[in-house]
């Protein structure tokens, strides 16, 4: 199926059809960045449709949510409920997930109290995100001249849409320079993450990644993907990492709902490894993909089963 959008969205408790749910041009999120959003996948198993961590990512929707002030007025449970009738209402058996908290009420002004909060689960038809062969052949990327925010400036740990126009500079400058994708580097010049996904590198054979303190989005897929990795007897670290540390891995690859797990085959031109996805890279990568897809035993508990069928409205 081609990317592209669905047929049902869910609004503040409704399903509503895809060109009804609109916003003001005077909404508060319009001018000033004030949303908050979550990224699920869900996957076509052998049983039917399953959302991938679909109760984490929900959780961390109501903790971005609570750090910009924004009152909820869906319970995580309620929220989980609403995602599951969304894919259903839209007979999907695999799609990419948003769901939206945003100040949608007409507001000229920073000061955002008392501004109205709309909720919203919107399913999108989405493939690779960095490309049909990104996944097997891995993607070439190059470090930015733009850096993660410092600490005391925007929340990291919020998954907020404001935040993301620094990661649009970032994905810009990159396609202008022919590369796929950016690494970004926080404000103290140690490597942070990709302009949407998290980062890891492998050198003889330990798997290195950045602390959330080092400005990234403590990525569900990421904790994902350590989790499988010391399952698998990898040792995982994490610690801050030096510029120059990406130029000496033996493999790398980023992490994220959107990316999956997608290697990385160069940066700044410069080859990782041998130029190709490595064999710890890839072992990750099966048995995470094998367990999104139903094809590997989901010890852990990560799928949420998608109903044939299931009510309308939460």
């Amino acid at each position: 199926m081609a990317d592209g959008p669905t047929q049902k969205i869910w609004r503040n408790g409704q399903l509503v059809d895809w060109a009804d749910a609109t916003v003001h041009v005077m909404s508060h999120a319009m001018h000033y960045g004030s949303s908050v959003f979550e990224g699920m996948r869900c996957y076509e198993t052998p049983q039917g449709g399953a959302i991938f961590r679909l109760r984490d990512h929900i959780r961390r929707l109501h903790d971005s949510a609570r750090i910009y002030r924004m009152e909820m007025r869906w319970s995580v449970e309620d929220l989980c409920r609403a995602t599951i009738e969304t894919v259903a209402a839209n007979d999907l058996k695999a799609c990419y997930l948003r769901p939206l908290v945003a100040r949608t009420g007409e507001h000229m002004g920073i000061d955002p109290t008392g501004t109205p909060i709309e909720t919203f689960v919107i399913a999108w038809n989405w493939g690779a995100y960095l490309g049909h062969t990104a996944l097997t052949a891995g993607v070439d990327v190059g470090v930015s001249s733009w850096r993660r925010a410092a600490p005391d400036t925007f929340p990291a740990l919020a998954k907020a849409g404001g935040n993301y126009l620094n990661s649009q500079l970032a994905k810009l400058e990159a396609k202008g320079n022919g590369y796929t994708e950016a690494i970004m580097l926080d404000s103290f010049g140690f490597v942070a993450e990709g302009s949407g996904q998290n980062l890891f590198v492998i050198r003889d054979g330990t798997i290195y990644t950045c602390p959330i303190a080092s400005a990234i989005l403590d990525g569900i897929t990421r904790d994902s993907v350590m989790t499988i990795a010391r399952d698998l007897g990898y040792s995982v670290r994490e610690m801050q990492i030096p510029r120059e540390f990406l130029y000496l891995a033996d493999e790398a690859f980023f992490t994220g709902t959107a990316a999956e797990l997608t290697p990385i085959r160069s940066i700044d031109r410069i080859p990782v490894g041998g130029g190709q996805p490595g064999e710890i890279t890839r072992a990750i990568q099966a048995r995470y993909l094998g367990i999104a897809t139903g094809r590997v035993d989901d010890t852990h508990g990560w799928l949420t089963p998608v109903p044939s069928t299931v009510g309308a409205g939460a």
